[in-house]
C-alpha cells in the first residue's frame, strides 16, 4: 500500500514540474505576442489618423514651371495626426518614377512650425523635364496615398 502512495506522489510531483515548465513557456510567448500587438496598434493608429488631400488646381499654369523644370503642389493635412513636413517622411512619384529627397523641397504655407491638422504644405519637385500632355504626381505619407493629375 505504501508503494502505491509513493508512486502516486512521484507522478504528482512530476506533473507539477511539467505544468510549471509549460506555464513558463506560455507566459513568455504570450508576453511577446502582447508586445507585438501593442506595437502594431500604435502603427495602425498613426496610419488611421493620417489623411492628406492635394488641393492644387490641376488646370492652373502654376503647377509646372517650364523655366525651372519644377512642379509645385499644395498638400493639406486633413487628418488628426501632426505630420513631419520633411522630404524624408514623404514618398513621391512623378509619372511613376520615384523622386529622391534631393528633388523635393517641403515648406509650410503658414507661419506654423508643425504640419498640424488643417495646415497646408507646399511641395516643390525639381529636375522635372516634362513634355506636353497628361502627367501624374502620387504622394504617400504614412501609407495614405493621393494622386494629382495635370495637363501641360
Amino acid at each position: 500500500m505504501a508503494s502505491v502512495s509513493v508512486s502516486h506522489m512521484i507522478l504528482f510531483i512530476a506533473s507539477i514540474v511539467v505544468a510549471a515548465s509549460v506555464v513558463g513557456v506560455f507566459t513568455d510567448s504570450i508576453s511577446q505576442v502582447s508586445e507585438a500587438i501593442d506595437d502594431r496598434g500604435v502603427s495602425v493608429s498613426e496610419n488611421v489618423r493620417t489623411d492628406i488631400e492635394i488641393i492644387s488646381d490641376s488646370g492652373s499654369t502654376n503647377v509646372y514651371d517650364e523655366n525651372d523644370n519644377r512642379i509645385t503642389i499644395h498638400v493639406k493635412n486633413t487628418g488628426s495626426e501632426t505630420l513631419a513636413a520633411e522630404p524624408t517622411q514623404i514618398d513621391l512619384f512623378v509619372n511613376g518614377r520615384y523622386q529622391s529627397v534631393e528633388n523635393m523641397d517641403v515648406s509650410l504655407v503658414s507661419d506654423s512650425s508643425t504640419w498640424g491638422p488643417g495646415e497646408v504644405a507646399r511641395i516643390n519637385i525639381s529636375n522635372q523635364d516634362l513634355g506636353g500632355g497628361d502627367h501624374r504626381v502620387k504622394v504617400i505619407i504614412n501609407q495614405d496615398e493621393e494622386v494629382f493629375e495635370f495637363h501641360i
